[in-house]
C-alpha cells in the first residue's frame, strides 16, 4: 500500500535569518507524529510533515551568528508546497528592504498563485509586503516595524498588537509577530495540516504555551527624530523631559509657534502619532519601566507620569498595553526576580 503524501512545508531563509527561528521551526514541525508517542509509550510514530529548507540559490550559507545552513532546495524550485514559512530576515527599522530579495519574492508570488499558503515570522512579512501580497490586508510583524509599515506600505493595515494575524487566512496568508512568535505559527500549522490533537501533543512536548496576551505588553515606543522639521524635532526633545506637565500639547503648540491644526498635521507626519497620543505613549513607557522595577503603588506611578486621576491612568494604560498596570507589574517583575540572583552574583 502506498503511503499518503505528507504535507510539504518549506522554510525560506537567508543570511539575515535567525538560526533560532529556522532550526526551531524545523525541529518542532519535523517532530509531529513521531516524538509524542515515543515520550509517552516508548514507541515512536511516523513523521507527518515533510519539512524542507529553501534559500534563493539553494547553496550553503551562514545566517546570523555565523551559523551554517544547508538548504534542501532553491527558490527556483517549481514544486508547489502546501505552505511556505518566511523566516525572519532582519533589517533595521530605518532600512526598507527594497530590491534586496528579488528571487525570493518572484518565487513567493508564483507559489501563492499556484495555491500555496504563505506565512511569515517577524520581519519575514516585509517580503510579503514587497511582493504586494499584503496590499489591502491586515498583517503583523515585530512591533518595532510599525512605523516602517505605516510610512512605506500604507496599503497594509499593520496590527502591531497581534502575535498571529489570521485576518488574511482566507487568502492563504498568515503573518506572525516577533521572533518567538514562530511558536504560535508552528502550532497553527500543525493544527491546520495534522489536526488539533497533534498540535496539542506537540505543544506538550516542547512546552509551547503561546502568547495569549499579544505583542502589546512587550512593545516599546519607537521615537525617530525628524531633523528636517526643526520645530517638531525641538518639541520631541522638549516633551521627552516634560511629558508629566499639565496640558503638554498646548505647551508644545505654543513652543512651536504654529497654529494648532498645522502643528497637529506636521507632528503626525513626522512621528506617526497625533500629539496627545504621543504624550500618552511617552507616559505609558515611563510607567512601564517604573512598574517593572519600583515598589511604589500603581496610583503613585500614574501620578508621577502625569495622571492625577487613577482610573484614567488605568484605562489609558490597559488600552495601550493590553494589560492592567497590576497585571503588567506581575508579568515583568517575575523576570526581575529571576534575574536578580544572577546579577547579584
Amino acid at each position: 500500500m502506498t503511503q499518503p503524501k505528507k504535507p510539504l512545508i518549506v522554510l525560506l531563509a537567508a543570511p539575515e535569518s535567525s538560526a533560532s527561528v529556522l532550526y526551531g521551526l524545523y525541529d518542532v514541525l519535523l517532530s509531529v507524529g513521531a516524538v509524542y508517542s515515543d515520550m509517552v509509550s516508548g514507541s515512536p510514530g511516523d513523521e507527518l510533515l515533510d519539512i524542507k529548507i529553501a534559500s534563493a540559490d539553494g547553496k550553503p550559507f551562514h545566517c546570523i551568528g555565523n551559523i551554517p545552513i544547508e538548504p534542501h532546495m532553491s527558490a527556483d524550485n517549481q514544486a508547489t508546497p502546501d505552505a511556505v514559512v518566511i523566516c525572519d530576515m532582519f533589517t533595521s527599522i530605518y532600512d526598507v528592504p527594497k530590491g534586496r530579495y528579488p528571487r525570493e519574492i518572484a518565487w513567493l508570488r508564483k507559489m501563492h498563485a499556484d495555491g500555496a499558503m504563505l506565512t511569515s515570522v517577524c520581519s519575514g512579512s516585509l517580503l510579503l509586503a514587497e511582493a504586494g501580497l499584503l496590499d489591502g490586508k491586515e498583517a503583523t510583524a515585530h512591533w518595532a516595524y510599525r512605523d516602517m509599515f505605516q510610512r512605506h506600505y500604507p496599503k497594509i493595515a499593520f496590527r502591531n498588537e497581534s502575535i498571529l494575524c489570521l485576518a488574511a487566512e482566507v487568502d492563504r496568508i498568515v503573518t506572525a509577530g516577533g521572533v518567538s512568535a514562530w511558536h504560535d505559527l508552528a502550532v497553527y500549522l500543525i493544527a491546520r495540516f495534522c489536526g488539533y490533537r497533534h498540535a496539542i501533543e506537540t505543544a506538550k512536548v516542547f512546552l509551547i504555551s503561546g502568547h495569549s496576551e499579544g505583542q502589546s505588553p512587550y512593545s516599546v515606543m519607537t521615537r525617530p527624530m525628524e531633523s528636517s522639521d526643526a520645530q517638531i524635532s525641538d518639541c520631541q526633545v522638549w516633551i521627552a523631559d516634560n511629558y508629566a506637565l499639565a496640558k503638554p500639547v498646548e505647551q508644545m503648540v505654543a513652543r512651536s509657534g504654529l497654529n494648532p491644526r498645522t502643528f497637529s498635521r506636521r507632528f503626525r507626519s513626522v512621528t506617526g502619532f497625533a500629539p496627545i497620543e504621543y504624550v500618552q505613549a511617552l507616559r505609558i513607557e515611563e510607567a512601564k519601566q517604573m512598574l517593572e522595577t519600583d515598589a511604589q503603588s500603581v496610583d503613585d506611578v500614574g501620578s508621577s507620569v502625569g495622571y492625577e486621576d487613577p482610573s484614567s491612568f488605568r484605562r489609558v494604560f490597559k488600552r495601550g498595553v493590553g494589560l492592567s498596570p497590576a497585571a503588567y507589574r506581575k508579568k515583568f517583575q517575575r523576570i526581575s526576580r529571576i534575574a536578580k540572583p544572577i546579577s547579584a552574583g
